[in-house]
């Protein structure tokens, strides 16, 4: 048995986690440098918790510029086990409407200016992403979704874009009739990657603000809309992480599914042929299968 640490990531309309007892920010220092902000530690029913503001507080960083490598890093150096990312999407599904909430079970990734590895020359390692979600904790996410009187859609396929623009309308059409996307967000990519490589569950909860440029009425959604939605989203999305510790446990077993072991087969550079420099910039990430 290992001890549970939920570590949330939260974006765009979830900027904390009310009712942590001890809560203390921290400072985590990683060799990829600085995570996006400190961390607020604490605990939530027995279950120790961490939270992430993804862009820093007061929003400071782009979706480009977010140091996804170290956000990750820090989380597994604080000793989480479950990773569950809260992000602000638009939506390309009348049924997936402002409001709700889709559990992401897919993603394609369209993004391309930044760093989408712990690996690289050197030492070198390939990790499967075909369910680049943990079903144990989307299962979870659900649940708390629905206990807290949230509309929510179990599966989707998030499309990542580099931003910070928003889509054209071509772009939009595209991605909706052709592509089958559900929801559109900045975020989640290269943050899923990372979170597999780093052998921890990872969830993706899309909290829907919008439907994007495709909408026939997407001309007529001004800000102070999208504010609104925002800020009931922020309610709703604490609401659901509050009731996550008693869903998950203060102690947990291997994941049925896998995603703590999936570096086993993942590493391909030979022993002596692997980086020093970088394997000591791995020790938390990989120390389990290169201690």
């Amino acid at each position: 048995m290992t001890e549970t640490m939920i570590a949330v990531i939260g974006g765009s309309g979830l900027y904390e986690i009310d009712g942590l007892k001890g809560a203390e920010w921290v400072s985590v220092d990683t060799p990829w440098g600085a995570p996006s902000d400190q961390i607020l530690t604490g605990t939530l029913d027995g279950v120790k918790m961490a939270f992430l503001p993804r862009h820093g507080r007061g929003h400071v960083h782009s979706p480009s510029d977010v140091p996804y490598r170290a956000n990750i890093d820090a989380l597994k150096r604080l000793g989480a086990t479950d990773v569950i990312s809260v992000s602000a999407c638009g939506s390309f599904r009348e049924e997936m409407a402002p409001g709700h909430f889709v559990v992401v079970d897919q993603f394609i990734d369209r993004t391309f200016a930044r760093d989408k590895s712990f690996f690289g020359s050197g030492c070198v390692a390939h990790v499967s992403v075909a369910h680049p979600t943990c079903p144990r904790l989307s299962d979870a996410c659900e649940a708390a979704a629905k206990d807290a009187g949230i509309t929510v859609h179990r599966g989707g396929t998030y499309l990542a874009m580099e931003g910070p623009q928003f889509s054209t309308l071509a772009e939009s059409k595209m991605y909706r009739e052709s592509w089958g996307a559900d929801v559109i967000g900045m975020t989640n990519m290269p943050e899923a990657k990372l979170a597999r490589e780093a052998e921890l569950c990872y969830a993706s909860v899309a909290m829907v603000t919008d439907f994007d440029s495709w909408h026939p009425d997407h001309g007529a959604v001004d800000i102070t809309t999208i504010i609104a939605t925002l800020q009931g989203n922020s309610t709703n999305g604490s609401d659901m992480v509050r009731r996550l510790p008693a869903l998950l446990g203060a102690e947990r077993d291997l994941c049925v599914h896998g995603c703590d072991r999936a570096l086993d087969y993942a590493i391909m550079t030979a022993p002596d042929k692997r980086d020093p420099a970088l394997l000591a910039k791995l020790d938390a990430v990989a120390g389990r299968v290169l201690g």
